[in-house]
């Protein structure tokens, strides 16, 4: 009989099975990358709402219109952006439209009750405008008491020093015009002239915006300080312990306020040769809504300049798209406070996406 002789043993080895997918290793969709970004919210809603003015009030399409609504933007956006990395840093600055106003009247005052060239009066300013922003940041790193409550003594300070100061030195309520005065042509051609582009006039504030989104954006990405922008925010505790330097990065985002107010309160004086002493209030909580709707979480720790740029443009299509529609210009304020709402849910929709693994 024949016996079996039993199988010949396989050379390869048996397979072995799948390895589980590692959620920390899977490359995410673009999709998914794109909706966790700060600025997605903003960047539909501004579709959303130059649509719906595009279709709805005519001139809103020419592009003399256009660059109105930039205008509008611009003067928003300069003060938002630095306003958006204090808010990335977890702090606030309510003094932020009332030191605009400060450092017009620094400048103009400075300049014209002493009889000197403009350009004095402009450097005076900048140093006030920095010394509000530091005394902020100071206030808020030595005593612990929340930044609210600090930059809201410093708007009452600056509010009633604007109208009792302006009072003492003219008399009046708003500065005496500068036009005639040594300089006022050269500075008026920096901060507030104007570009033709394809026959239409373009503020230079528009271009001042751009720049600045892009270094600010740079800034927040690509530097070390950016790095320690939103460690500070996020757990300022945890950021002291790894080596932030959280007072420094503190001080220098007050102070980087003080530097945007700096500069629109220039904008605004050699625009108009005069300034109303009791001008800015309330344009601080614009300053912040642009801020939030574009990404900023009233938390700090997340937040992008872009975003803060889209906000300063959806805030300037709705302040002229409600005229160019020949709307009640009492509706502004109600649909920026609905498009603040609506930011606040999108935001923490996108929030929980981008924390989601």
């Amino acid at each position: 009989m024949t016996q079996a002789t039993a199988p010949a043993a396989s050379s390869s080895p048996p397979a072995s099975p799948a390895a589980p997918k590692d959620g920390r290793t899977s490359e995410r969709s673009l999709a998914r990358r794109l909706a966790a970004r700060p600025e997605i919210g903003a960047l539909i809603a501004a579709i959303v709402v130059y649509i719906f003015f595009f279709a709805v009030a005519s001139p809103f399409r020419e592009a003399s219109s256009l660059a109105n609504v930039l205008y509008e933007a611009s003067v928003m956006g300069i003060m938002a952006l630095p306003v958006a990395l204090l808010m990335i840093g977890g702090e606030f600055d309510l003094s932020a439209g009332v030191a605009v106003t400060t450092s017009a009247l620094t400048a103009s005052m400075w300049s014209f009750q002493l009889s000197m060239n403009v350009w004095t009066g402009v450097i005076v300013a900048l140093v006030v405008a920095l010394a509000i922003g530091a005394f902020n940041g100071y206030m808020l790193v030595r005593t612990g008491l929340p930044s609210f409550l600090i930059t809201l003594g410093t708007f009452l300070i600056l509010q009633g020093a604007n109208l009792a100061i302006t009072k003492l030195f003219t008399g009046n309520v708003a500065t005496d015009s500068i036009s005639d005065m040594d300089g006022f042509d050269q500075a008026k051609s920096i901060f507030a002239s104007e570009i033709t582009i394809g026959g239409v006039d373009v503020k230079i504030t528009v271009f001042y915006w751009l720049v600045l989104a892009a270094l600010a954006t740079w800034l927040l990405l690509r530097t070390k300080f950016g790095n320690w922008i939103f460690a500070t925010g996020g757990s300022q505790e945890s950021a002291r312990a790894v080596g932030v330097p959280v007072t420094f990065t503190k001080i220098a985002l007050f102070m980087g306020v003080g530097a945007g107010a700096w500069f629109v309160g220039m904008h605004i004086l050699f625009s108009f040769n005069t300034v109303q002493s009791g001008e800015g209030v309330g344009n601080e909580f614009l300053y912040i809504i642009a801020a939030v709707i574009g990404g900023c979480l009233l938390t700090g720790g997340y937040g992008s300049a872009i975003g803060a740029v889209i906000g300063a443009f959806i805030f300037g299509m709705v302040s002229q798209g409600i005229v160019y529609a020949n709307w009640n210009p009492d509706w502004f304020k109600a649909f920026l406070g609905v498009m603040l709402l609506l930011a606040a849910l999108v935001n923490l929709w996108v929030r929980r996406q981008a924390t989601r693994r």
